[in-house]
């Protein structure tokens, strides 16, 4: 498992510690933002360290090697001038040098793949920062925005709201009554303008009777009547059963 692995685990784990608080939008951002540049910086010293072995190593794989050139000559001195035992442990020593250079080689070989892999995890940690900084402020706005719903709906779901609401309907209630009983005060009191604009009212009711009259019967709008002479129409009868004037 490479080190960015190990940082991805680290890095969920503490946001799902941080969604299961319900902690604060911006402030859950930012903290995220935060582990992800911690791991990067870990990750980069891990890097700066393999480096600097790797450098390290190359020094004495250098040196090994020239050691075994060196125990070659020695060898090859030591032949001319027939000391066969000295050659022999020259090429013993030569051997150890060369051991070492390969076992170096293949350190070497190993911290290159380990560099490599820290290099991948190093540019994918930066691109998800970026990503991360780049969408930063619209996580920002939605869980701000959704915070303020759910409290929103929480308020709306409590009983106390429904308390207040009942209670304010109670003093709408009692304000029609007062309103109700100043009018009932006033009924039955109508002042000599209200009395005479009732009557200018009657005179307009009357006048736009008769011309809706006038305009269904086609008939005049008043009949006129006989005058009275005081003396009636009526014939009156005899007791002879004759009309008499």
């Amino acid at each position: 498992m490479s080190i960015f692995s190990r940082m991805t685990d680290i890095i969920n784990s503490n946001i799902n510690a941080l969604l299961d608080k319900a902690e604060d939008p911006e402030k859950m951002v930012r903290l995220i933002i935060g582990e992800m540049e911690e791991a990067l910086v870990e990750v980069r010293t891990t890097s700066a360290r393999a480096i600097a072995d790797k450098k390290e190593l190359a020094r004495r794989q250098e040196w090994l090697e020239h050691e075994v050139d060196e125990w070659e000559r020695k060898a090859e001195v030591a032949v001319k001038k027939g000391r066969d035992d000295l050659a022999r442990g020259a090429l013993v020593e030569k051997g150890k040098a060369a051991e070492s250079v390969d076992a170096i080689a293949t350190e070497l070989q190993l911290l290159e793949e380990t560099l490599a892999k820290l290099s991948d995890d190093t540019a994918a940690l930066q691109a998800k920062i970026k990503d991360a900084k780049t969408r930063q402020n619209a996580i920002i706005i939605r869980g701000k925005a959704a915070q303020t719903r759910l409290g929103v709906k929480r308020q709306l779901h409590d009983a106390n709201i429904d308390d207040a609401m009942e209670r304010f309907e109670l003093y709408e209630r009692k304000m029609d009554d007062l309103e109700g009983q100043i009018e009932a005060y006033d009924m039955g009191q109508k002042t000599l303008a209200d009395e005479i604009t009732d009557l200018e009212g009657s005179e307009e009711i009357d006048e736009e009777l008769k011309q809706l009259k006038a305009r269904v019967t086609g008939s005049p709008t008043e009949v006129p009547t006989a005058p009275d002479t005081g003396v009636s129409s009526t014939p009156v009868t005899g007791t002879d059963g004759q009309q008499q004037n």
